[in-house]
């Protein structure tokens, strides 16, 4: 069943090439194989994957379409800002901000931001 399976992202680029450029400059991130023109599968340290691949309709979404489970949601927001990736801060209720990284209640820290391609992205703690 599926509880069995893994799972994995799939995240759109209307420009592949430019959404290349940003997951290794701004992200660190390089692809471990591809489909000409069409995909690009990445792989984290961990062993989990990802794919970003070619579409239209990259960005139209009005939610985050990834999350980065990390150690230190703090560090890493400092370390991206610095490479110049920007954070977005949200108004929700009952959620602090510390910067651009929000506590959430029961669930831990967390901060957002957009990649090469207007997708929301999210940094957390991993705490469910």
């Amino acid at each position: 069943m599926l509880d069995h399976s893994a799972v994995e992202a799939n995240i759109p680029a209307a420009d592949l090439d430019r959404a290349r450029r940003y997951y290794a400059d701004m992200l660190g991130l390089n692809p471990v194989s591809e489909v000409e023109g069409q995909a690009l599968r990445y792989r984290t340290a961990n062993g989990t994957f990802f794919n970003v691949y070619r579409t239209d309709f990259a960005g139209q979404s009005g939610h985050t379409i990834a999350q980065w489970h990390v150690d230190d949601v703090d560090g890493e927001v400092a370390d991206l800002a610095a490479k110049g990736v920007a954070f977005e801060v949200y108004d929700m209720p009952g959620v602090s901000w510390a910067g651009q990284v929000a506590t959430i209640p029961g669930m831990g820290k967390a901060a957002w931001f957009r990649d090469s391609e207007g997708n929301i992205m999210c940094i957390d703690n991993g705490v469910s």
